[in-house]
Formats: structure tokens, sequence, C-alpha cells
């Protein structure tokens, strides 16, 4: 069984449907202004009308308040929120359960001691993401973590990765850490925030949907 694979950064419906054409499960729209991959809500909710039901739509906050993520979240009505920031528990656990919508947190795996410092999420979110860890920009920075980390580990939450996922290394990043969901960004462009389609198919390919 492949894993399930989530095209992150979109920003055309031409890269939408070359990541469903292509057999992605999920995408993302990213709300987060400083990022060269930013959708305003307007295009952010014409993109998910348009991508329907054809594919499961996550939209990307990053320390988002209240204000914020309400405007987001009535303007798109995404299926998945993906809280990419330093956000807590115990706001995520507030915001689904006014929005009955699933919940993932994108967590910087650097050490072990991420691992363990996660399992404070059991029973709040729905997917644990493990990415680089956060540098200028919380993501999207084609850097990989140490695949070796998550060997062994038993994970109590639903999970995948991210983080410097490209189609050369998608195989082995699956077969080292049996992930059952990847999400990649900045592995499938020409430039910043530009997807290249032929990247989008190959990734796909190599992940073996």
């Amino acid at each position: 069984m492949p894993p399930l694979v989530k095209i992150c950064g979109l920003k055309t419906k031409a890269e939408i449907d070359a990541a469903i054409r292509h057999g992605a499960t999920h995408i993302g729209l990213n709300h987060y202004a400083p990022s060269p991959r930013y959708v305003d809500l307007k295009t952010a909710a014409e993109l998910r009308q348009y991508a329907g039901d054809r594919v499961k739509v996550a939209l990307l906050l990053v320390n988002a308040g209240p204000q914020v993520t309400g405007a987001a979240w009535n303007a798109v009505k995404p299926d998945i929120i993906q809280f990419h920031g330093d956000e807590t528990p115990e706001w995520i656990s507030a915001v689904k359960t006014n929005t009955k919508t699933e919940a993932w947190k994108a967590l910087g795996l650097r050490d072990a001691g991420t691992l363990a410092r996660s399992a404070k999420y059991d029973g709040v979110v729905d997917r644990l993401l493990f990415d680089a860890p956060a540098q200028a920009m919380p993501g999207g920075t084609g850097t990989r973590f140490d695949w070796t980390l998550l060997v062994n580990h038993r994970h109590s939450i639903d999970w995948g990765i991210a983080g410097g996922l490209t189609p050369a290394n998608v195989a082995e990043a699956i077969a080292a850490t049996h992930a059952p969901l990847v999400d990649v960004s900045s592995g499938i462009e020409s430039a910043p925030g530009v997807k290249d389609v032929d990247k989008i198919a190959a990734f796909l390919k190599a992940a073996g949907r």
C-alpha cells in the first residue's frame, strides 16, 4: 500500500489538476504571508472550491490568532487545518471544537526529545507531520531531518513526514521510515513558490501513487 501524498503550497488550478491527475491524496494551501507559497483567503477559497471533493484540502496556518483563524476557516472551509507554528495543544483543541475540522500539527524533528514531547498532542491532533527544524521559515526550506530518529518509534498518533523530500529521495524516505504520508513543497519547484508539473508527476510516481 503506497503512502498518502500531500502536495503543499499550491497556488494555481493547473497545479491542483496536476497533483490530482498523478495521484495526490491531499493538497495544501499556504496562508502564511512571509512564505513564497502564500495565497490570500480569496484565492484559497477559489482553489478549495475548484478542488472540490477530488482531493483532501489542508489549509496551512502559522501562529494565527483567533480572528485570522476564524476568518480563514470561514472563507476556505478546508478538510484539514495544518498548524505549522508554536501552537499549543489547548489552542488546537479549541479550534477543533469550534470548527469540527481535522487538525494536523507540524513538528520540527530535532532529536529523540522531540518525539517524547510530541505525546502532548495525543488525543488532540489527527496527524503529526514531522518536518525539518524551523529556520528562517517554519517549513518549505528544502531541508531534511534525520530519518533514523523515526526508526522503531512507536507512534500513538497518525503521522507523516515532510522536509527536503524530492522525486529523487522520496522512495528512500518511505523505505527508511515507513511513513504513512509524505508531504512535499519546495522539492517539486522550479523556483521558490513556483511548482513544476513534471516534478509533481515524478514525485508521485516515485512515492508509488
